[in-house]
């Protein structure tokens, strides 16, 4: 299979373009093209924004929005006639969402609205399930499948033939992986995980998130800790979500006991996703620095962990 760097991709364009490195790869279907040849690139905050917002209250729409809005909008984010893919967490079919093993499909419609309110051309849903299990099953399971298209989204099967091998100029451990085209193609990606504890990676943010969109995730599971940031260092989303409404704090990360669901109340955001997973940690009564995957990911650079150095912005909905 040929490597493309994320560069090198990024500046095919069209439909005789995206066929030549199907060709080139040895596959033979037609996928979303970026919309630039410039590295997609997370907007950094004005001074009236917050660099991380945190918003409580009963509802999850409501304090989806409020996260969003103290960030400077998702118009901060999203422009008209963009393409925009919202990555969940969405890895069984078998638990409803008071499990908390899958995002708050409430949350994710919410997204979806707010992206399509700020003129996105698309807005599309996906994930890959543990190995197994049906996407189709799980997306409706979660219920993530009904909200998303009563807001108006798509939700998308993440197709086989729409992985392609890429280069992590980055990557400490890993310096190439298989991705899906279309996450690193898309004109913003806002990744939405829950919080949840995992029994290898300790918990699962929005870091640990993006194993769904690369093939062979359980090969990430081998020093998980530095192949996680390797991963994010090529991907990046522009957003990060952190869906707290419910918080799995034990038996992660599938759960199946409601005794170990803690009802948090809360929605974490922000344009830098290892802030975001740092303060996310705290849920769990830990820091960013005892995560390995979150202080890997601020050693090399793409985030920071002193959340005492930027502005945090608490709101009560």
């Amino acid at each position: 299979m040929t490597r493309l760097s994320r560069r090198d991709f990024l500046k095919l364009t069209g439909a005789a373009a995206a066929g030549l490195l199907l060709w080139e790869t040895g596959c033979t279907a037609s996928g979303q093209n970026a919309s630039s040849s410039a590295p997609r690139q997370a907007p950094t905050p004005s001074a009236d924004q917050a660099y991380l917002a945190v918003a409580h209250g009963s509802d999850p729409a409501a304090i989806t929005e409020a996260a969003l809005a103290a960030l400077g909008g998702i118009e901060r984010f999203v422009k008209p006639g963009q393409d925009v893919i919202i990555k969940p967490n969405i890895c069984v079919d078998y638990h409803s969402p008071e499990y908390a093993a899958t995002t708050n499909p409430e949350v994710v419609a919410a997204l979806v609205k707010l992206s399509l309110g700020a003129g996105a051309k698309r807005v599309r849903v996906m994930d890959s399930p543990f190995a197994g299990i049906s996407p189709t099953s799980a997306y409706a399971a979660s219920g993530i499948e009904a909200a998303v298209n009563a807001a108006g989204g798509e939700m998308e099967v993440m197709s086989p033939i729409k992985f392609a091998k890429f280069d992590i100029p980055l990557g400490k451990d890993i310096t190439s992986w298989s991705v899906y085209r279309d996450v690193l193609g898309t004109d913003v990606l806002i990744d939405v995980p829950i919080a949840k504890s995992h029994s290898l990676a300790r918990i699962t943010l929005g870091s640990k998130n993006l194993l769904g969109a690369v093939s062979d995730p359980n090969l990430i599971h081998s020093n998980i800790g530095q192949r996680v940031p390797d991963l994010v260092s090529l991907i990046r989303p522009n957003l990060t979500v952190i869906d707290a409404y419910r918080v799995l704090m034990e038996h992660g990360p599938t759960g199946g006991s409601l005794n170990d669901v803690e009802q948090a109340n809360t929605v974490i955001a922000s344009h830098d996703i290892i802030a975001a997973d740092a303060y996310g940690a705290t849920l769990f009564s830990l820091t960013g620095a005892d995560v390995p995957y979150i202080k890997k990911g601020a050693e090399m650079g793409l985030g920071t962990l002193d959340l005492a150095s930027v502005k945090v912005e608490e709101i009560n909905v």
